[in-house]
């Protein structure tokens, strides 16, 4: 029975040398490889931190060309808004210089309409010849009395046409009636009428005077018969 037990024992205890021997190898062998492991993990770090130092570089490089693209792409639109704004202005201008223009076209095409107008409607100086029985009267007077005298009358007529028309107008060749719209030296109703001599009546006294002269033989004879209707009714 002892010698059982003691070759139990001797069993027991080889066996547990031999589990401590692996043990041991065991960890020899892990502390080696851990050893050996070192260098390589201290060149994977180094090279980690590289890769990190490289992707931050790349990173910053990144944000500084968003940075300096979103400047260049503002400056630019800031350019093309400050060139829209002066085509929009010279436009403007030009706009502007256009409807002057126009205008100053416009004012000098009715400032000559308006000379033109009033030179056709300035008074026509009588240059027909004037006999020296009328020298003694001026102006309106004497063209009546030579346009008289022309017409066919004698002289002694001319105190009646004389008094005739100084009631009428004053022998005023621009005279308008404000209520019955009788106008000019012979007081023509309406003063249309006279341009059966002449399309000047509104200005020449010598149209007003001939047309009025013609009126008064057709209608009284000579100039004293209308002066003497006159003096009777108001009118003739």
């Amino acid at each position: 029975m002892s010698r059982l037990w003691s070759r139990f024992g001797a069993r027991t205890a080889a066996v547990a040398l031999l589990s401590v021997g692996v043990a041991g190898g065991f960890y020899l062998g892990e502390d080696r490889e851990t050893q050996q492991q070192g260098p390589i993990a201290q060149v994977g770090r180094e090279a980690a931190l590289v890769d990190q130092a490289e992707y931050e570089y790349q990173r910053e490089r990144q944000a500084q060309h968003r940075v300096t693209s979103a400047k260049q792409r503002a400056a630019e639109h800031q350019a093309r808004q400050r060139a829209a704004e002066a085509a929009k202005e010279a436009a403007e201008r030009a706009r502007e210089a256009e409807a002057a223009s126009r205008k100053r076209d416009r004012e000098a095409k009715e400032k000559e309409a308006a000379e033109k107008k009033a030179a056709a409607k300035a008074s026509k100086p009588y240059d027909g010849p004037i006999p020296a029985s009328c020298s003694e009267y001026s102006g309106n007077r004497k063209t009546g009395c030579a346009l008289m005298l022309d017409a066919g009358f004698g002289i002694d007529q001319f105190p009646c046409l004389n008094k005739l028309w100084n009631k009428e107008s004053g022998w005023n060749h621009k005279a308008r009636n404000p209520s019955s719209g009788a106008y000019g030296i012979p007081q023509s109703l309406p003063g249309s009428k006279m341009g059966s001599v002449a399309d000047d009546w509104e200005t020449n006294p010598a149209t007003q005077i001939k047309w009025g002269l013609g009126y008064i033989k057709g209608r009284y004879g000579n100039p004293c018969g209308a002066w003497s209707h006159s003096q009777s009714t108001g009118w003739y």
